[in-house]
């Protein structure tokens, strides 16, 4: 059985006619099950495609995909093996202050552009496309055993994996989708971690709300709706994060607003924007 939120469920009459009008206003958010473990060179359009129609939720135009980042970093080949890497004296001395391994931080810093903040059990970075994170979104979780002692990195570039994939989609199905990446990232000042975007093609990643009023006629000054990471984070809901092998979703009855689309470096804040950095 297809599982799925959907924030009207309770409220939704029987009977058609209303219900049905009513069942168009729903966002749904469907797991797409029966995802292969992906290897190196895989087409991760295909995959999906295949798995979706098998359990009939065949993608359609509207549809917003969203996929986890491990399996396009292991189609793309983006593994570090821990045996091949010779820490340098900078990854020794950080590895000494965090208690990290050595070759895990030579690793973080091969894919980076700098070091933000280091302290015991902690390394933030700027990975080597902008994205300010811990360890460089760098990860052993849900990588094979027979792959021991073997990390993941980030996509290169995740906003061009994610514009391959919606372009692959749409070879094989004719459907007109957006295509989100996501990651799992810690937040200054919250615990736990949440689902983000860092890969975007098909929507406006960050919906900027300035000159439109509210309610009382209020002109909006500061209001930026990170729209890629709301999908993200309520898509990672019934992905999940460790073991429920289901690396994507389907965001189906969310309008986007009529903005023009970007991809996801739209919402790395500036360093002259950042007053914490």
């Amino acid at each position: 059985m297809n599982s799925s939120l959907s924030h009207a469920d309770s409220a939704r009459p029987a009977g058609g006619g209303a219900s049905a009008a009513a069942a168009e206003d729903q966002v749904r958010i469907l797991p797409i099950p029966g995802i292969p473990l992906v290897q190196a060179g895989d087409d991760v359009a295909a995959l999906v495609v295949e798995a979706a129609e098998t359990a009939d939720v065949p993608l359609r135009t509207g549809d917003i995909l969203v996929v986890a980042q491990k399996i396009v970093s292991k189609a793309e080949g983006r593994l570090v093996r821990l045996a091949e890497v010779r820490p340098g004296a900078e990854a020794i001395r950080l590895a000494e202050e965090t208690g990290k391994d050595p070759r895990v931080v030579q690793a973080v810093l091969d894919d980076s552009a700098a070091v933000i903040r280091a302290r015991e059990g902690v390394l933030i970075v700027e990975q080597s496309s902008g994205w300010v994170c811990a360890h460089a979104g760098l990860d052993h979780s849900n990588v094979a055993p027979e792959e021991k002692e073997t990390v993941a990195l980030l996509p290169a570039d995740a906003d061009a994996s994610a514009g391959e994939i919606r372009s692959g989609i749409g070879k094989r199905t004719g459907a007109a989708v957006a295509v989100l990446i996501s990651d799992s990232h810690g937040r200054p000042w919250r615990m736990g971690t949440v689902g983000v975007c860092i890969g975007c093609s098909g929507l406006p990643a960050v919906w900027d709300q300035r000159g439109l009023t509210d309610l009382y006629g209020y002109e909006l000054r500061a209001s930026e709706e990170c729209i890629a990471d709301e999908l993200c984070a309520a898509a990672s809901l019934v992905m999940g994060q460790s073991s429920e092998a289901r690396p994507a979703a389907i965001i189906r009855g969310y309008t986007p607003p009529d903005a023009p689309n970007t991809t996801a470096h739209a919402i790395q804040r500036p360093p002259e924007r950042d007053l914490f950095r």
